[in-house]
């Protein structure tokens, strides 16, 4: 069984019932969730929208990395997410959304290719991911950077406002 980091996010909708929905369908296409972190309305980052909802979830799951990720693509679609086409390996614009799925982790591998790149390369970037993650795993130690999750939040430029809900 492998170890999932997985980020929950978005602006659309009724937020309680989206995320609980995502969390459903996970567990029963991917995995256990063996750990949630608390639920996190954030600023939006990039563009100016309503707040969005974030949380970190932790799973197990026997899907290899690439299976995660349609698995995880497939639930975003089935619930009403929208991609925008991809320019240049950058999405043309930041956008709202129902929901968005991000794998952050899968067990301490590094994996880069076109379809999918884990660790999430914008990890250390956005305080929206660090204070989550960093309530489930702050010693959790980055597979590329070599930093644990505490520092990275330590060193994390972004100044966004990122507020526990729950």
């Amino acid at each position: 069984m492998a170890e999932v980091f997985i980020l929950l996010g978005g602006n659309v909708g009724d937020k309680p019932k989206i995320l609980g929905q995502v969390r459903k369908l996970i567990r029963e296409r991917a995995g256990i969730i063996t750990r949630s972190s608390s639920v996190y309305a954030t600023e939006s980052w990039g563009f100016k929208s309503e707040l969005f909802w974030n949380q970190v979830i932790v799973i197990e799951t026997k899907l290899n990395p690439f299976e995660m990720l349609a698995c995880s693509q497939g639930i975003e679609h089935e619930m009403g997410r929208i991609r925008k086409p991809i320019i240049n390996n950058e999405s043309t614009t930041y956008q709202e959304r129902t929901i968005d799925i991000d794998l952050l982790f899968y067990n301490d591998l590094i994996i880069d290719t076109k379809e999918l790149t884990i660790p999430h390369p914008k990890i250390g970037e956005r305080r929206f991911v660090l204070v989550p993650l960093a309530e489930l795993a702050p010693d959790k130690c980055h597979p590329v950077k070599g930093k644990r999750i505490q520092e990275l939040l330590s060193l994390c430029s972004d100044q966004l406002k990122v507020n526990r809900i729950d």
